[in-house]
């Protein structure tokens, strides 16, 4: 191996390099090439000097020597270390960019001339420490290792460090100035500094359009220049702030020419040794704007006696491991994405279009190649048995889940009415019996409707609304639920590697705090014995269509651990199921992608499964996997709170209705009746007292009044403030609290202002030196 591929390790304790001088001898050029190449980025002037003797007045001939070699290019000076263009140092900063084959981290230089060639690969090395790993899109500090990169990396390394993902473009608003002045940016990013814009080609933009620009130019003198790479429009367009939450959450949202290349390369399945499961009228019931349909379903009575009542359901699933390949560009580019992100008006996907609109979407009357689930289950809605099956699918309709419902209420269309004796009342009877088996097994039901944004053909805001949660939603749900239990039983069973989908119960502390706040409504969480959903239902079911409701639910969800992914199974707490695993939606989410993989390898379905040694990197694939979920949800909600800014920053002065969401020390979190926007009340704006927060009813309480604002409140507050940015909303208060011992006094909504003038709340801020938060 020679010393470029080992990395210019350095030579043994007590060993002199074959090519060091004798006493008194200078080395030539070509030595102390050598030396350094054998040395990269730990040889200096002094090492030098000491590996070969040079003591005296010779330093200045070897000095002239390095300068030489400097000025032709054949060595570059790294913080007093010396290396040969091209070479890495032994320790510097990676890109990670893919996994190989195995399954292996790969990485880029960050620092790399590109004069020097195309950046190495390096096969980045995690060990096995207990800390958090090191994924795709993250940057890490490396060590050259000896080791062997493998067939896809020239060299390895051991990671040193992980550390923050740096920025490429800057994302900001474009102003223009009056007169010949340059026009300027006003950065998304606070912390970053304004920069001055190069007029000569602003890509069409105008002044308040959403720009990327790149530094063209920075200096000690006067404001850094920059140049505009990319216009995406109005700030007001979902477009624009969409890409805000994209640039901020450092999500990949542009495909590399290879991985769109490798997409249209694909080509549509033939039968060949699949099961032939066209004959089966399975439908796909979706949201009537999805463009993607991974998921199809069918079911029928069990004309076995044995399973007098019982039902059959059929679930077919996107066979996306048929395209996405292990080790592949696209198999890379998933993983590297994690899961499809959902905005209100567009999708980044997790896969190129040609593979998830077209070649994997279960569409309407074509073949598609599919995974299927078999499931028995008896009259109560237990699961007798189940079998996977690769297969090749028709979907016989496509349906939206409005429409399916109508159906089964009756109200039929043209596509409906030949579909409801034979596909949607036995799949209705199905899920009465699922839904017996799912009340008996008694998951957290929480109570939490989501709210959507309905766009207008422009991309701003036309209303926002929550929409009505229908048993057509319930039924596809449940059956996906049992899906993905069959496939997490099955994969355990044969002893395949699984990323299970996990959800811990509530840490003590967690629990301590919601036995604190139900204590406030005279309510108790048991303090032994073990905790289950039953008894958090049984909770939520006492304050059912009361006022105390909504805030109850939200507590309740604040004291849940998160679910993520991960091969070591401790159950799934919310679903109160032992084993589960996501199987139903490989098109947008990388772990169901595994888990459509472990099963045919343990199912002998084909040669397409996981690949080998797969078992060591799946803790660190679930790890970026829910990493990339939990990036995705910021990024999606960040984008909602950002529309609604906007869309009300033509309101300020309007009052509005609301519950108090959130208590802090700071001040009240707002969410507004009609619409759920959240905004923040700060604290030093609230009555004329000092509000001091109290933990345990998650409420603020005045020092001398005792005026109470608690969690879940009916207020009336009024909008002061919009900051379309950063999609907060800044509310006053026009309510008075409540009284200790007394019922909160009803507002009447003829409010005259809010509940402290401007100059009485700069009085108490400058007298009042007691510590409290200030900023949200």
């Amino acid at each position: 191996m020679n010393a470029r591929r080992i990395g210019g390790q350095k030579p043994a304790r007590g060993k002199k390099s074959a090519r060091s001088k004798t006493p008194g001898a200078f080395p030539s050029r070509d030595d102390i090439l050598t030396f350094i190449a054998e040395n990269p980025g730990r040889a200096g002037k002094r090492e030098i000097a000491k590996h070969f003797g040079i003591v005296g007045a010779a330093r200045i001939q070897l000095k002239k020597i390095l300068k030489d070699l400097s000025e032709d290019g054949l060595v570059e000076k790294r913080q007093k270390r010396l290396i040969r263009p091209g070479d890495l140092p032994p320790v510097f900063v990676v890109a990670l960019v893919a996994r190989d084959a195995d399954g292996e981290l790969l990485g880029e230089p960050v620092d790399w001339d590109e004069e020097a060639g195309p950046a190495p690969k390096v096969l980045v090395l995690t060990g096995k420490a207990k800390t958090a790993q090191p994924g795709v899109g993250d940057r890490a500090l490396i060590r050259l290792s000896e080791a062997d990169g493998g067939a896809e990396a020239e060299h390895a390394g051991r990671v040193i460090k992980t550390l923050e993902k740096k920025q490429g473009a800057i994302l900001g608003i474009l102003r223009e100035r009056t007169g010949n002045k340059l026009p300027w940016l006003e950065p998304i990013d606070r912390k970053q500094r304004e920069l001055d814009v190069d007029p000569t080609d602003l890509k069409d933009a105008v002044d308040g359009d959403l720009v990327s620009v790149q530094v063209t130019r920075t200096g000690r003198y006067g404001a850094p220049r920059a140049a505009i790479v990319e216009r995406f429009g109005s700030m007001k367009s979902e477009k624009a702030v969409s890409e805000i939450a994209l640039h901020a959450h450092a999500i990949p949202h542009v495909f590399p020419a290879a991985v769109e290349e490798a997409a249209e390369r694909a080509t549509p399945v033939t039968l060949g040794k699949r099961e032939d499961w066209r004959q089966i009228p399975l439908v796909t019931i979706d949201p009537p704007d999805a463009k993607d349909h991974d998921d199809a379903v069918f079911a029928e009575p069990d004309e076995d006696p044995a399973n007098e009542g019982g039902h059959i359901v059929y679930v077919a699933i996107a066979d996306v491991a048929h395209y996405v390949r292990p080790g592949s560009a696209l198999d890379k580019e998933a993983n590297l994405r994690g899961n499809s992100v959902y905005f209100p008006d567009r999708v980044i996907p997790m896969l190129p279009e040609r593979i998830s609109n077209d070649l994997c979407s279960l569409r309407e009357k074509e073949d598609r190649p599919a995974m299927g689930v078999r499931m028995v289950f008896d009259k109560k809605g237990r699961k007798l048995s189940h079998s996977f099956h690769r297969v090749m699918m028709r979907s016989a309709a496509k349906l939206a889940y409005a429409q399916a419902q109508k159906a089964i209420e009756g109200i039929t269309d043209e596509k409906t009415e030949t579909l409801v004796e034979g596909v949607l009342k036995p799949l209705w009877a199905a899920y009465d019996a699922l839904k017996a088996g799912r009340d008996a097994r008694e998951p957290l039901e929480l109570d939490l409707p989501e709210r959507k944004i309905k766009l207008k053909p422009d991309g701003t805001v036309d209303h926002v609304f929550v929409p009505e949660r229908l048993d057509a939603h319930k039924l596809i749900e449940e059956f996906m639920i049992q899906a993905n239990v069959a496939a997490a039983e099955t994969l355990e069973k044969k002893k395949s590697p699984l990323l299970y989908r996990i959800h811990d119960a509530s840490s003590p502390e967690k629990l301590q705090s919601l036995k604190e706040f139900l204590s406030t409504l005279d309510m108790k969480l048991p303090s032994s014995g073990g905790l289950r959903p039953s008894i958090f239902n049984g909770i939520l079911a006492k304050v059912k269509d009361t006022p105390q409701a909504h805030v109850v639910n939200e507590v309740v969800l604040r004291s849940q651990a998160q679910a993520e992914y991960h091969p070591q199974n401790i159950g799934h707490f919310g679903l109160n199921l032992r084993r589960y695993a996501h199987f139903t939606s490989p098109i947008r989410r990388y772990a169901d992608l595994i888990v459509h993989r472990g099963l045919i390898s343990a199912l002998g379905l084909g040669s397409d499964g996981l690949p080998e040694g797969i078992e060591s990197k799946m803790e660190a694939i679930g790890a970026e996997v829910s990493a990339a979920e939990r990036r995705a949800m910021l990024a999606e909600r960040d984008t909602i709170d950002r529309l609604i800014a906007l869309w009300m920053s033509d309101q300020i002065g309007a009052s509005f209705q609301g519950r108090i969401a959130g208590v802090v020390k700071s001040g009240l979190f707002i969410r507004l009746a009609d619409t759920g926007a959240d905004g923040f009340v700060p604290a030093s704006t609230i009555g004329l007292d000092y509000y001091r927060y109290d933990e345990g009813s998650h409420s603020l309480i005045g020092d001398k009044s005792g005026e109470t604002y608690q969690l879940g409140d009916s207020v009336e507050v009024k909008l002061v403030e919009a900051a379309p940015f950063a999609g907060a909303l800044r509310f006053e208060l026009l309510s008075p609290g409540r009284i200790a011992g007394k019922s909160r006094r009803k507002s009447t909504g003829t409010s005259k202002g809010p509940r402290k003038t401007i100059a009485s709340r700069r009085s108490r801020a400058s007298t009042k030196s007691k510590t409290r938060t200030k900023k949200r």
